[in-house]
């Protein structure tokens, strides 16, 4: 027997049937599940075959658009053995599928339609016998074939043996689809499943947050790798391009390159790009067979391309991100590989959905974003600016809770006395809104104006202060502390304080020890009877820190207070070597998921 390669023949063969590419019957073909590899119930109708009809070769032979495949065989000379497939040049089978009929040849060789076929030359086909292979809507997916390498006329008998044989073999074949679809029912009601509760948790996921950053990458997340292998959600910014971009890739390891193209798209995409086409016109594109000539059409360098192709390109969909009100705010970008199937109605359905549900979540954390932005430029405005003074230096922080939007009651100041004293002030205003941050920019302006120019003591400072907040009618609980410092130039500082219902001033030693400096508590200011505040006194040397706090920094949702300023005393021991810039960053570090608004006044003694 002679073993020709199929290229040296294939200008012999002739072209295909047209009934090879029918959809219907490729679709059933690989609804079977089967491919060039044994499977023992054909393998059993191959020996049942050669040893009923007395041939030296038989198969169960399936035939695609460009190959036969043999998931049953018996007898096959090598390398086709091993192999379990041939091109078409070496296929009889594909003829009964064209003809759906049986194709008996009691000599090969004198047959019009076969006699060029190279399976006569390199598998020794002469004599044979095929019976069509059909599923259930009578699709030929090929042929149970009886092969000797004489020539030989086939009984009746023989015939019918194999014509029942192939009924049979029809029947495992339309059991292995019918399994397939009911496999692939259970996938979709799982996937349907699935996506039904991504659907319903989408809002709380994104809900979480009221970071747009965050809101965008929790979404990418969440789509993959239920919806797509990786996924891209930009927002729309100036003349239609993403402006920021988060990135998903189902696989690990390929992070970096996921990201690489998210940073590629703020720059990289042409006008025709589909993804800057959603989100101008605010209409999905469903790609359901895709190329890397779509990227390179939709790109003005070669990076994102080749980067596509390591993330696997094969099927894409894009959706726009809107509001109630019909505004785009952003796209969703799914990505299939090879591997997967392709997106279709059903994938478009999902990601539309998808897309209203994330609007609203991106919308209000946009809104928030702008709101807060807004509130820190109002809060901040109201902060001064600190003042240098010879012998002291001075830092401040301003940290809004984390969790909130409004401005808040939390205020510091200091100015410089005519005779050269230094007035520090830290105090809160109750409340977290507009109208707390309006009483706290009234109160701290009524410290201004009282103690400037004036030699009074702290405490009679702070009892002025409590008498005008109640001839004017300032409607509010607050709490403070006012620092004098007595500025010597020669080194040394006394320093004067009273407080009102505040957290307690510390002071940070050099060599590290720690002073709480408290004395006996007094009211909080704005009450309704007349208080008579204490002046208290203590000594700074060079090198020693006094911090002034809001509760924000000692204060937790899941402790008294005076656990915190335990903790915070603790943490300061040992301080006095910190700059002061680093000392107030660190601080504020501890400040607990930034449950309050924290300030902070430090001044060292130089």
């Amino acid at each position: 027997m002679i073993d020709r390669s199929a290229a040296h023949a294939a200008p012999r063969a002739a072209a295909p049937p047209s009934a090879l590419a029918d959809p219907a019957r490729l679709r059933a073909l690989a609804d079977t599940g089967l491919d060039a590899a044994p499977d023992e119930a054909f393998d059993r109708f191959a020996r049942l075959v050669s040893d009923l009809l007395d041939v030296p070769v038989a198969l169960v032979s399936l035939v695609s658009t460009d190959r036969q495949f043999f998931p049953g065989a018996v007898g096959l000379p090598e390398p086709w053995a091993g192999r379990r497939q041939t091109p078409l040049s070496h296929s009889f089978c594909q003829h009964v599928v064209d003809i759906e009929v049986p194709m008996v040849l009691p000599d090969a060789r004198l047959h019009p339609r076969v006699r060029d076929n190279l399976a006569i030359i390199d598998l020794g086909v002469v004599a044979y016998a095929g019976m069509p292979l059909t599923d259930l809507s009578g699709n030929v997916l090929g042929s149970l074939c009886a092969i000797d390498s004489k020539p030989r006329s086939w009984t009746a008998a023989q015939l019918r043996t194999l014509a029942d044989l192939a009924a049979a073999c029809s029947s495992e074949l339309r059991l292995r689809i019918a399994l397939d679809g009911a496999e692939e029912a259970r996938r979709r009601a799982e996937e349907a499943h699935e996506r039904l509760e991504l659907l319903a948790g989408l809002s709380e996921t994104l809900g979480g947050t009221l970071d747009v950053g965050t809101a965008l990458r929790r979404l990418a997340e969440t789509t993959v790798p239920l919806l797509g292998d990786w996924c891209l959600v930009s927002l729309v910014g100036p003349a239609g391009v993403p402006r920021e971009v988060a990135a998903v890739h189902r696989d690990p390891s390929l992070a970096a390159d996921v990201d690489r193209f998210a940073q590629l798209m703020r720059t990289g995409l042409a006008p025709e790009s589909i993804t800057r086409a959603v989100l101008r016109t605010g209409q999905p594109v469903l790609g359901g067979a895709a190329t890397l000539a779509d990227v390179e059409r939709g790109t003005i360098g070669p990076e994102m391309p080749a980067i596509a192709a390591r993330l696997g390109f094969a099927s894409h969909l894009s959706v726009p991100i809107t509001t109630a009100g019909g505004t785009v705010l952003g796209a969703i970008t799914l990505v299939n590989g090879a591997r997967r199937r392709q997106f279709d109605d059903r994938d478009m359905l999902t990601a539309l959905d998808v897309g209203r549900r994330a609007g609203q979540a991106i919308g209000n954390s946009s809104m928030y974003g702008e709101q807060r932005h807004v509130a820190e430029v109002l809060q901040h405005s109201m902060l001064p600016r600190l003042p240098e003074i010879p012998g002291l230096e001075l830092t401040a922080r301003y940290q809004p809770a984390a969790d909130r939007v409004e401005v808040g009651g939390d205020w510091y100041d200091a100015f410089v006395q005519p005779d050269g004293d230094l007035i520090a002030a830290i105090g809160d205003v109750a409340g977290h809104d507009i109208e707390a941050a309006a009483t706290m920019g009234q109160l701290r302006n009524m410290v201004r104006g009282n103690a400037y120019g004036r030699p009074d003591e702290v405490g009679e400072l702070m009892t002025q202060l409590d008498d005008a907040m109640r001839g004017l009618r300032l409607d509010t609980a607050a709490t403070a502390t006012l620092v004098r410092f007595h500025v010597d130039p020669a080194g040394g500082h006394l320093v004067t304080w009273c407080n009102a219902g505040h957290p307690p001033a510390l002071l940070v030693r050099a060599g590290g020890a720690v002073e709480v400096l408290a004395g006996s508590p007094e009211p909080l200011l704005g009450l309704a009877r007349p208080v008579r505040r204490t002046t208290r006194r203590a000594a700074m040397a060079a090198g020693d820190t006094l911090l002034l706090y809001t509760d924000g920094l000692v204060e937790r949702r899941d402790r008294p207070i005076d656990e915190g300023l335990v903790e915070l005393i603790g943490w300061l021991a040992g301080a006095d070597r910190l700059p002061l810039d680093e000392l107030c960053d660190r601080l504020l570090g501890t400040a607990h998921r930034g449950e309050d608004d924290v300030a902070l006044l430090t001044v060292r003694a130089r």
